[in-house]
């Protein structure tokens, strides 16, 4: 959907209130300054029928059926039925929790204060492992031969980031390494490759220096056997960045938001297509929007991101 188009629904269905809200927007209130909407004080939903949405994908028939055992489960814990919603932008998939039409939903790691912000998203699970391990880091590779061996020797290199609205691609690098001592588009000329991936073999081919590349990314292509890890190095990593949230909209009845937790809780991979799909983790973990999303806020704010429907309709 296009800038405007949201700008114009948001504007119409927005509604002034008289109360705290932080970043929020003015149809919501943040009395107990969690960063995320407060449930109104009437008119809590509770319908028959749950939509559930992932986040953008380029084929979401295939996705559809990954979730179908958890889709399959969570009507079984809700005693309601449950539809897949395709989604195709994410200010698609941001509109229609705002104007009601979406129950539950995964939300990628830059487009999630936009949901929280625009939507009234509540962030509450994550995938992770059995430990309670989630995330990916944010890694600088190189080949071993390339002589680069701190952050400092990428200064006048040929590196690539991925594309100009991604997290751990381009955002998260131009707002963390002017600390670690290179600065993007200053110390370095920054070329764009498309994709993790593009980054990552570019680095192996000798066509870029260095990269600035997702783990889970670099690590699923090692699996698959696109390059060989004994021909690069990492140069730096971050901490762990969080991955998609999963959200329930904040007008839900309570007793509905504590069976839709349970019902994500309870769920386990092992077996089910989902956990093939996404490998390295095994359950759903519980998060909180104000602890675990103060990184990528961070970076938003160090790139002058603003959550408007305008910045909504330019992330990915």
């Amino acid at each position: 959907m296009a800038a405007g188009a949201v700008a114009m629904l948001m504007a119409s269905t927005a509604q002034s209130q008289d109360c705290e809200r932080g970043a929020l927007d003015k149809m919501f209130c943040d009395t107990n300054g969690d960063m995320v909407a407060d449930a109104p004080d009437e008119g809590l939903k509770n319908p028959d029928t749950l939509v559930f949405a992932y986040t953008p994908v380029e084929d979401p028939a295939i996705y559809e059926d990954i979730w179908a055992p958890f889709i399959q489960h969570l009507e079984d814990v809700t005693g309601k039925d449950v539809q897949f919603f395709a989604v195709q932008s994410n200010a698609a998939e941001v509109e229609a929790m705002r104007s009601g039409r979406l129950h539950i939903a995964g939300f990628s790691t830059g487009p999630t204060p936009f949901a929280v912000n625009l939507a009234g998203a509540v962030p509450f699970a994550i995938m992770g492992s059995d430990a309670g391990e989630f995330g990916y880091k944010l890694q600088v590779y190189t080949r071993k031969d390339s002589g680069i061996d701190t952050m400092e020797d990428l200064a006048g290199k040929r590196v690539a980031h991925t594309s100009p609205t991604s997290n751990s691609g381009n955002l998260a690098p131009r707002a963390l390494f002017p600390n670690l001592g290179v600065t993007p588009d200053e110390d370095y000329e920054v070329t764009y490759s498309g994709s993790h991936d593009q980054s990552m073999l570019g680095v192996v081919a000798g066509d870029y220096d260095a990269a600035p590349v997702a783990s889970e990314v670099v690590d699923r292509m090692a699996e698959r056997g696109l390059y060989d890890p004994e021909e690069v190095k990492i140069v730096w990593e971050s901490k762990p960045f969080p991955t998609t949230s999963y959200t329930y909209a904040h007008d839900l009845d309570p007793e509905l938001v504590d069976k839709i937790k349970q019902a994500f809780f309870d769920f386990s991979f092992e077996g089910t297509v989902l956990g093939e799909e996404f490998s390295g983790v095994s359950k759903f973990v519980p998060i909180t929007y104000k602890d675990d999303w103060a990184v990528i806020r961070e970076i938003h704010q160090a790139n002058g991101v603003q959550y408007t429907p305008e910045g909504l309709a330019s992330s990915k």
